[in-house]
Formats: C-alpha cells, sequence, structure tokens
C-alpha cells in the first residue's frame, strides 16, 4: 500500500518528453509582471531621450487641428478628410514607442519561456466550456495566489506613488505661482520622476515573481513514479524509439569494440571487405580472442586503427571470412581454426621480437578446413 501511495504523488522532476509535450500545448512558465516592467522601463527610457521632441510635435498637432481656412469653413465635406489626416499626424510620432512597447513584451515573454509558437493553445477544448472548470479556475488556489499577487502590487504601486506625492508637496504648491511653461516643466518633470519610482517598484515585483512563476511551473509539471514509468513504457513502444534505442547501442558497441583493436596483435583481412582483430595471450592456455570485426566500412576502421598503433595486418581472406562468420567480439576462435591462426600468430611474433641468430619466418599460407569456408555473402562453400 505504502509503495502505491508514494507511486501516485508527484514528487520527480519531469522528463525532458513532458516537458516537450508540455511545449507543443503552449504551456510555458510566464512572468505578467516581467513584461509590465520592461515594457514601462524601456517607455520611460524612450521618453528620456525623446519625449520633448515628441510632445512639442503633438503639442503643435493638436494646435494646428483646431485652425481652419475659409475653404474647410466653406466645404465641410473635407473636414471628415482633414481629421484623418490629424489623427495620422498624431500616430507618427507616438509609432516609435508603440513598436517598442510592444516588442519589448514580446521580448520579455521570450526571455523567459523561450520561443514557441503552439496551435494546439489556441484550439477549443471542452473543459473551457465547462462551467464548473471555470468556478474552479476563478475561486480555486490558482486565482486566489493571483488576487493575493494583485492586491500586492497595488499597494507596492500606491505606496510608491503616496510617498512620491508628499515628497513634492512643496512643489506642487509652488506651481499655482509659476507661468504656464514653467508650471509645465516642473509637472513633466515630477511626473517623470514618479513613473521612474514606480517603474523601479514593477522591477521588484518582477523579481519576485519570476522565479515563483518559475517554481510553480516545475511544480506543476512534476510527475509521479507510475507516471515516469508509464511514460518509459509508452516510448520504449513506439518504433522510432526502438531505432533509435538500437542504432544508439550499435554506436556504443563499435566505440567499445574499436578502443580494443589497440590490443590486438594481428588484424586479419579479406584484404578490403572483412577485418578480423585477434589478441593473444602466450602465457595463458586459452585460445586467441576476437576483439574487433567487421566488413566494409567497419572493417577499413579497424585496419585504419591497427596501423595507427603499429599492429601487423595479415591478409588471409578464407581465414578472415571463416572468423567473421563463425566468431563474435571477445569471444575465443572455434577448435578447427586453431592450426592456421597459430601459423598467423607465430609469423607475427617472429618479426616483432625475431630470436638471436634467425631472421624472420617465411609468410605463412594458412589453410582453412573444408568445412569452415565461407564465401562473402556467409554461405559454407561446397567442399
Amino acid at each position: 500500500m505504502a509503495e502505491q501511495s508514494d507511486s501516485g504523488e508527484k514528487t520527480e522532476e519531469p522528463t525532458a518528453h513532458k516537458l516537450q509535450k508540455a511545449r507543443e500545448d503552449g504551456q510555458l512558465p510566464r512572468s505578467v509582471e516581467l513584461s509590465a516592467a520592461a515594457v514601462t522601463i524601456g517607455a520611460l527610457v524612450w521618453l528620456l531621450f525623446t519625449g520633448s521632441g515628441v510632445l512639442t510635435r503633438l503639442a503643435n498637432g493638436f494646435a494646428a487641428g483646431f485652425v481652419f481656412d475659409r475653404q474647410m469653413l466653406e466645404s465641410p465635406h473635407l473636414l471628415p478628410a482633414l481629421f484623418l489626416s490629424r489623427i495620422g499626424e498624431g500616430l507618427i510620432p507616438i509609432l516609435p514607442i508603440l513598436l517598442l512597447t510592444m516588442v519589448l513584451a514580446v521580448g520579455a515573454s521570450f526571455a523567459m519561456g523561450g520561443m514557441n509558437f503552439s496551435t494546439k493553445a489556441l484550439a477549443p477544448k471542452s473543459d473551457k466550456l465547462n462551467p464548473l472548470n471555470g468556478l474552479k479556475r476563478m475561486f480555486g488556489a490558482k486565482a486566489g495566489v493571483e488576487l493575493v499577487k494583485a492586491i500586492a502590487k497595488c499597494t507596492v504601486v500606491g505606496f510608491l506613488l503616496y510617498w512620491t506625492l508628499k515628497s513634492n508637496l512643496a512643489d506642487l504648491a509652488a506651481l499655482g505661482a509659476m507661468s504656464v511653461e514653467p508650471a509645465l516643466a516642473a509637472t513633466g518633470s515630477m511626473i517623470m520622476r514618479a513613473a521612474v519610482i514606480v517603474a523601479l517598484g514593477l522591477v521588484l515585483i518582477a523579481l519576485i515573481d519570476v522565479p515563483f512563476q518559475r517554481y510553480e511551473f516545475t511544480k506543476k509539471m512534476k510527475m509521479s513514479r507510475q507516471e515516469i514509468r508509464d511514460e518509459l513504457k509508452d516510448m520504449e513502444g513506439r518504433p522510432e524509439v526502438k531505432a533509435q534505442i538500437r542504432r544508439r547501442q550499435r554506436e556504443i558497441a563499435t566505440q567499445k569494440m574499436m578502443a580494443r583493436v589497440k590490443d590486438a596483435d594481428v588484424v586479419i583481412t579479406n584484404p578490403e571487405h572483412f577485418a578480423v582483430a585477434l589478441a593473444y595471450d602466450p602465457a595463458s592456455d586459452g585460445a586467441p580472442v576476437v576483439v574487433a570485426r567487421g566488413i566494409d566500412h567497419l572493417a577499413l576502421r579497424i585496419r585504419t586503427e591497427a596501423r595507427q598503433h603499429g599492429i601487423e595486418i595479415f591478409e588471409a581472406p578464407p581465414l578472415a571470412r571463416a572468423l567473421y562468420f563463425t566468431t563474435d567480439v571477445e569471444q575465443p576462435i572455434p577448435e578447427g581454426l586453431y592450426v592456421p591462426v597459430a601459423q598467423v600468430v607465430a609469423y607475427v611474433f617472429s618479426l616483432s621480437s625475431p630470436r638471436p641468430g634467425q631472421s624472420a619466418m617465411d609468410r605463412p599460407h594458412p589453410k582453412v578446413p573444408a568445412d569452415m569456408r565461407f564465401d562473402t555473402a556467409g554461405q559454407r562453400e561446397a567442399s
């Protein structure tokens, strides 16, 4: 019972497969506060550098909108076109900041969860149309957390605005004694300072919200041990996954086999299509062992590796085919091939360490027993 209970608890980190599936469904960690902070700061920076010019253009355009010539007064049907023209002239100065805020909002969203486009998130779902599910979302734990966050954000921003106004009460009182232009400049300066302070407050809120959203997303994605087992079974049952596993297993086995070529004493070849690397320990009573074998491309790799380590390559087509088709890697050679392999090994050893006063042995011509002769397709040759 305890094991069943543990398997149902979501205590395990999400697998890469589940995270990828969630990404395809449009489920990613997002922070609205991060986007709000980025947009606010970007807009403020833009206003600090270009705000005065933009305000001047907007003011001039606003003033020009109240000036009409005689033709316009006599032809009222021209007024709609004039209004559209004034609206277009007013949008042009603020178009850069609109584009900037849009880029910042999208960029801040991508910065947290990465770029992702999912059509599944737009597809209609029956659970979204269920009123009971809607009530659960409205009064659930997540809705309560969002309400607390909204109250906290309003409290922080309200406190900062109150503190800013309180700090500038003397300046506000002095506005009444100023002329219009200095009063507007002073008002703009105070508004900008208040906006900067509020923006810093939004940054603080975003710094708290980003790790919280990551934590909530990871918690939501956590899996039980049973879910992990079911997912593993499901993935292993797919043909493409099985093929990938087999391919990876072959790659690992080939790498391990190629690492053993350096331990061989001789490589017997076909000469091009087959290559079998043999290792023999004279101090032991065992037979030579096949440490690597391959055909075509893999045989070429074995020969190349053997040359790099100075291992003798001995050309004996019938013996190479017999070894390849009768012996697997890390297995001793069959008894029927003891004599021809012994001739080759003795010859190789004589090359590496000839006895004093004696030259190396003549190159042998090993004969393979008739019942162990194979063609290149692995079929036994007729005796």
